[in-house]
């Protein structure tokens, strides 16, 4: 069985970290929101207890409740707090994975940020590192997709939108994080809150086979965070199904 792994344990301080610091800060969408978001986003890590920036952080993303939750630690050796909740602000679309350009879709599976823009035609965006090892196997071979991105501006086509607020908090934690030696930012993208109310997306998936097993075991990646508090190993087998340790 060949395994691909997609996240492991954040290495050390990237030499660059203050070089890409001061490359962001050039920038006049992240000057601004130094200014006026980072003062909130240093009073949210506050209520939460803990210090900003973060050394780690982590994104996860509820598509049917329309959520988006910042999460951080301070220590590697710590579990994860949830600093905030944030309102997506418009989908296309529906629950399911995306399969190939075009569909519309918003990823659902195990991520990381790829790339930070400053100047995107969305106020600011951080890319996903769509497609991943798992999608290049169970996706369109030829045609997948990409360019997907966490962003500003509050509209999508397949994209997470979020509020130009928001997403400055957001961009800014993720590029702070970056600067102090966070080298994987993940990203985990679920269709729903899998609490075991599996209801809502038996509805959804009867006309689509295979893809109640495909959100089961996007469930163990899922409960494995909910009962750790911390980010499980993340492979990818042959037949592109995650795996998790």
């Amino acid at each position: 069985m060949v395994l691909i792994v997609l996240s492991g344990s954040i290495g050390p301080a990237s030499i660059s970290g203050a070089s890409f610091h001061d490359e962001q800060n050039r920038y006049p969408r992240v000057r601004r929101a130094r200014s006026e978001a980072q003062p909130r986003l240093e009073a949210l890590f506050s209520k939460a207890g803990l210090n900003y920036p973060a050394k780690e952080i982590y994104l996860r993303i509820f598509k049917l409740e329309a959520e988006f939750e910042l999460w951080a630690r301070n220590n590697n050796r710590d579990p994860f707090t949830l600093i905030h909740v944030y309102a997506i602000c418009a989908s296309s679309g529906a629950v399911g994975p995306k399969r190939r350009e075009g569909d519309l879709q918003v990823p659902e599976g195990f991520y990381h940020i790829g790339g930070f823009n400053p100047g995107s035609s969305y106020h600011l965006s951080l890319r996903l590192n769509y497609p991943n090892a798992s999608d290049r196997i169970l996706s369109d071979r030829r045609h997948p997709g990409g360019d997907i991105f966490i962003h500003g501006s509050c509209v999508t086509i397949g994209c997470v939108p979020l509020q130009n607020g928001p997403i400055e908090e957001v961009y800014l934690a993720a590029v702070d994080a970056r600067s102090a030696g966070q080298s994987r930012i993940p990203v985990h993208i679920f269709p729903c809150r899998l609490n075991g109310d599996w209801l809502k997306l038996e509805r959804q998936a009867w006309r689509r086979p295979g893809l109640m097993d495909f959100w089961r075991n996007l469930k163990e990646g899922h409960d494995f965070f909910e009962k750790n508090r911390k980010l499980p190993r993340v492979a990818v087998d042959s037949r592109g199904k995650y795996l998790f340790q």
